[in-house]
């Protein structure tokens, strides 16, 4: 069954856990006994209805308060489509969770509180949603139902989000504008008799029928080697695989590759998923390639199409999210994690900061503090074979490990 992961994002009390929870609630996700904690604790809180948002707060903070504050990944299934969504805060302080909660989704709910229309942390959502390239983002217009089901307020919404498009960089994105009300139900997972004026589908319609093609980036075929497989067993004593997960594109059997860093070439000899043999090795499928010559390849090398290399270089400039209490500074040295592969990483220079709200950017800029988005120069140990970030997501994204504390520190995106 296809999986669907989704990043939401939206200011404080605008509703994120609340149509999460409607979600779950109104495809029979919940189980029993989580319902019936939701609707004792809503009595015992005084509300005629039922609080959704505590089906995904986890943490006693975010309950109390009302707030989202940490990540959480929340799972439901129809017979469709499986669903992981991240449930990500909305606030400035908490940008790095939004980061996190983005860089692995497909696609992104963004919730606009329809009384108070587009506002500055919008502008951050989308932002971001942009930088990470999320293909698929549905503007949730939430809380109609306190606003009488107006369409005229809907449709200046609209209007002003669809103003914030024209400052985006990224022209892929399919963006779709939804009036619901999560905690009425409305246009979540049933369609609501209350915006008549409103034919398009609903919230659960929409991700049902999102495919593939509508979701992923697609871009040259990378296949990074996790695993090399040797059995040395009677039966497969000669055997010799390696192991992966494609990324970009597909392989085939015949296809001429180039094994990287050592640049040595040969062929596609088999492709196994796992004990059958496949003659195309699509995108985002796990599988075991083998080579018609023994060349040396390892774990961490690359195997990519002889015509499609990607960059070989010990530089680069990248756009990174710093996520650190201990600020980044010039000349500040880390390890640098692309893919599998780790190697040691100098700051060579913090060009300037980019402040989300699309503002504008602030040049005079000596070194980052946690949560800011920067334009930052690197000079590694040695290469690395990478691809810009906006032709392949996952080739042209990394993070960065403090060498002391071995915690992870920022994520970056390549130029």
């Amino acid at each position: 069954m296809e999986v669907l992961k989704i990043a939401t994002a939206g200011s404080v009390d605008d509703g994120k856990s609340t149509l999460i929870g409607r979600l779950l609630y109104d495809t029979k996700s919940l189980t029993t006994d989580k319902l019936e904690a939701i609707e004792k604790t809503s009595k015992q809180k005084g509300y005629d209805y039922l609080d959704f948002s505590l089906a995904t707060d986890g943490l006693v903070a975010e309950r109390e308060q009302g707030i989202t504050i940490d990540v959480a990944h929340i799972y439901f299934s129809t017979p469709k489509k499986s669903y992981i969504i991240a449930d990500t805060p909305g606030h400035v302080e908490y940008t790095r969770n939004m980061v996190t909660g983005a860089s692995t989704s497909q696609a992104a709910i963004i919730l606009i509180d329809a009384r108070k229309g587009v506002i500055e942390q919008t502008n951050r959502h989308f932002f971001i949603n942009n930088l990470l390239r999320i293909k698929d983002v549905i503007v949730a217009i939430n809380k109609m139902d306190l606003v009488d089901f107006s369409e005229s307020v809907y449709s200046a919404i609209k209007a002003d989000f669809e103003a914030l498009m024209g400052k985006r960089d990224y022209k892929g994105q399919n963006i779709t504008f939804i009036p619901v009300s999560a905690l009425k139900g409305d246009n979540v997972v049933n369609t609501s008799t209350n915006t008549p004026w409103y034919e398009g589908q609903t919230l659960l319609e929409h991700l049902e029928e999102l495919d593939r093609k509508d979701i992923y980036n697609v871009g040259t075929p990378r296949f990074p080697v996790q695993y090399v497989i040797r059995p040395k067993t009677t039966e497969f004593h000669d055997f010799r695989g390696f192991a992966g997960k494609v990324y970009g594109g597909e392989l085939n059997v015949g296809d001429e590759v180039v094994a990287l860093p050592s640049q040595t070439k040969s062929k596609i000899k088999d492709i196994y998923f796992y004990n059958e043999k496949c003659q195309t090795a699509s995108r985002r499928s796990s599988v075991t390639i083998t080579l018609e010559d023994e060349i040396n390849v390892s774990r961490g090398d690359m195997l990519v199409k002889v015509a499609d290399l990607p960059t070989i270089d010990k530089q680069f400039t990248a756009t990174i999210s710093w996520m650190d209490t201990k600020n980044l500074n010039s000349g500040g040295k880390y390890v640098l994690q692309h893919g599998i592969n780790k190697v040691l990483a100098k700051i060579d220079s913090i060009h300037y900061k980019i402040n989300p709200d699309y503002s504008g950017i602030d040049e005079n800029v000596d070194s980052l503090n946690i949560n800011d988005i920067a334009k930052v120069s690197f000079k590694l140990n040695k290469p690395i074979f990478f691809d810009a970030f906006k032709d392949h997501r996952t080739n042209g994204s990394f993070i960065l490990i403090d060498t002391q504390t071995n915690n992870t520190v920022g994520a970056g995106f390549i130029d």
